[in-house]
């Protein structure tokens, strides 16, 4: 079993590896066909590229996109909240939803 487990976590090692080479390459080549002619920025190489992947990632939430995590654990917040609303209240929240979200 254990030697089984190495075997997984050095595959997930090497498709990490292949996935941040592969994405940096992308940036890198987009980066440096793009923005130079569009804006006027420098050339920049590839470790820059991954270097700004991974700012991106921290940014702008990673792999979970949109909103990330945070954005999930709020709708469930939202969506056990309802089940407290008395029917008034909820016709209420209703009406105003109707009226705001045309």
């Amino acid at each position: 079993m254990k030697h089984r487990g190495s075997k997984l976590i050095v595959l997930i090692l090497i498709w990490g590896l292949i996935a941040i080479a592969g994405f940096g390459a992308a940036i890198w080549q987009l980066w440096n066909w793009l923005m130079p002619g569009l804006f006027g920025l420098p050339v920049i190489g590839f470790w820059q590229a991954v270097g700004l992947m991974a700012l991106s990632w921290l940014l702008f939430g990673g792999w979970r996109g949109a909103g990330g995590l945070r954005a999930s654990r709020h709708r469930g917040e939202r969506a056990e909240g309802r089940h407290l609303l008395t029917d008034e209240e909820r016709a209420h929240l209703r009406a105003s939803m109707a009226r705001d979200c045309p």
